[in-house]
């Protein structure tokens, strides 16, 4: 289609918003990096550009698979697979974003200029409305700028480009201002990371209306996640067997009009396990396990037209399964793996997020039933997060995400995962995670637990010890690229040459010498006799504090401390 047709688009039809969606993750795809490195802080975990990268991927590659001309059900797609692949808070609220522009669309075969802005600002309403304590000068106020700009032009008279390039001028003005609206940011020198991403996705959207982007030859691009799983709605999802009573796996989209979520939830609770339902008015995804799959269908039909089902039989891939385990070197793990998917369902299971081997082993000892691996630069989804979830055989699963980046994404898992009880502790450090994770007591009522946990996550300081990506300029520091950093609770408090100093530094500013226990976790790329030479220290100092030292195996961290 040519850039003169292509002016000529007076209304959006589902197709040339699908194709709008997947410009806008290649468009984001091409810049992300530029996005990760406007990171406040001068340290090697800036991801805001990937996760929302990922985030728009998985929207992209949802509505991709609909071929239908609603504007409805494309963006009703989009927003369940934004929903499932949101990473990190700005991932989140992207996904936030992409559901309120869904409801904006909800109902209508096209849309005009109008409509189209109408359901910006419905995005933007919506992401508010998802985050707790909103922040001025983040991609929410870029956002809500760009709607606004998107309704006045809009209800001028302006063409559908216009209102959009409008959108775009203004928002590109306000987030220059950003700096100006949270100290931090003018402090790193940066604009808002998570506005920028979403300005470029909004370049991608107008580039197919100027023809930039020609529509016929827009097309998304395969990646893998972090954890090394491909991003295609074809694999098989939720591979391990969770309760052979329900040996089919169902999953299938249901399309029609005024869908209740809710009831289908209600209706489909006691028909088998691992059930979800997620989606819109016009169009919802379930998964469920079941005894027989056409109860199900014939339940689903009712609602609507069955599309995209696909059933697994979990009892063959069972026996495949253990005729690998006869023929594995590695045989015994893969039998207790197995086996433990078996055991009796009990009251409270743990899944937690770790970011090295060696501190998800840690997890594991101390009674986590599984461990999702992510943290800095690699945030898990909220799929990621449900899927461990649903393997846990247990009634009530306490998620515990060990990072800041990752407690909105988890949050989401308790409205797709529906025949568990998900409670979010909000941990937001590995030293953190495993206080909280200490005071659960399988015995106690939930209630009880959820207090007890959540008062856990204020007994521990945590730091960490790392290295500048770039020169900056935080507070009184003056921080030149691969200078050593020392964190605590996510602030920069010393920097330096010396790994023994900056580390002892920290720990100082933890006061950790008025503590009784100091738990260390060296990172991949820390030498022993670098620990050894900080241990030596802290017994000199005051052979009073335990200390516990454990090989955390984590990437881009020499240290993560924790002082209780």
């Amino acid at each position: 289609m040519s850039p003169a047709a292509t002016n000529k688009i007076v209304v959006l039809n589902g197709q040339l918003w699908k194709q709008m969606m997947m410009a806008g993750a290649k468009s984001l795809e091409a810049k992300k990096g530029d996005v990760d490195a406007l990171n406040v802080f001068p340290v090697p975990d800036g991801d805001t550009g990937t996760n929302m990268f990922l985030t728009i991927h998985s929207a992209a590659r949802d509505c991709e698979k609909i071929s239908s001309q609603s504007i409805s059900e494309v963006a009703a797609a989009a927003s369940m697979g934004s929903l499932m692949g949101a990473r990190g808070n700005s991932g989140v609220i992207l996904s936030q974003l992409l559901r309120g522009i869904a409801k904006g669309f909800d109902g209508l075969q096209s849309a005009n200029s109008l409509q189209v802005a109408q359901a910006l600002q419905a995005g933007v309403d919506t992401a508010y409305k998802a985050v707790m304590k909103p922040v001025e000068g983040t991609i929410l106020t870029v956002s809500k700028e760009t709607a606004r700009a998107a309704l006045a032009t809009a209800k001028g008279g302006g063409s559908l480009l216009e209102t959009l390039q409008e959108a775009h001028l203004k928002g590109t003005k306000c987030l220059a201002k950003t700096p100006d609206m949270l100290p931090v940011l003018k402090q790193a020198g940066v604009v808002d990371a998570g506005g920028q991403g979403f300005l470029i996705i909004l370049a991608g959207w107008i580039s197919v209306l100027t023809g930039e982007t020609p529509i016929e030859d827009t097309q998304s691009v395969p990646v893998s996640s972090p954890s090394g799983r491909e991003s295609d709605n074809s694999k098989q999802e939720f591979m391990q067997i969770e309760n052979l009573d329900y040996p089919y796996c169902t999953e299938f989209l249901v399309k029609g009009l005024n869908l209740s979520i809710d009831q289908i939830k209600v209706d489909l609770s006691d028909r088998g396990d691992c059930l979800l339902v997620v989606g819109t008015p016009e169009v919802v995804k379930i998964h469920v396990h079941v005894k027989n799959p056409g109860k199900i269908l014939d339940y689903a039909i009712q609602w609507g037209s069955l599309h995209q089902v696909q059933i697994h039989n979990m009892l063959e891939q069972n026996e495949k399964m253990a005729h690998a385990i006869k023929e594995s070197t590695d045989s015994e793990k893969v039998l207790s793996d197995d086996q433990n998917q078996l055991q009796p369902m009990k009251e409270f299971g743990v899944v937690a997020v770790a970011m090295g081997q060696g501190i998800a082993d840690v997890f594991l000892s101390l009674g986590a039933d599984e461990v999702v691996f992510g943290g800095q630069t690699m945030n898990p989804s909220t799929e990621d997060l449900a899927e461990a979830v649903l393997k846990v055989q247990a009634r009530q699963i306490f998620i515990l995400p060990n990072n800041g980046n990752i407690v909105m994404a988890a949050r989401q898992v308790k409205d797709v995962v529906l025949d568990r009880e998900v409670h979010v502790i909000s941990s937001k450090s590995i030293p953190q995670g495993i206080s909280a994770l200490l005071n659960l007591n399988p015995d106690g009522d939930t209630e009880t637990n959820i207090k007890n946990m959540e008062r856990g996550l204020g007994n521990v300081r945590s730091g960490e010890v790392t290295y500048a990506v770039r020169d900056s300029q935080y507070g009184d520091l003056s921080i030149s690229a691969g200078d050593l950093l020392g964190l605590v609770e996510d602030v920069i408090v010393t920097t330096g040459e010396s790994l023994l100093r900056v580390a002892q530094s920290t720990l100082e500013k933890m006061e950790w010498k008025t503590h009784d226990l100091v738990t260390i976790f060296y990172g991949e790329d820390t030498k022993q006799e670098e620990v050894e030479q900080l241990q030596k220290w802290l017994h000199e100092e005051n052979p009073s504090v335990e200390v516990e030292v454990h090989p955390g195996r984590q990437p881009l961290y020499y240290y993560i401390l924790g002082v209780e």
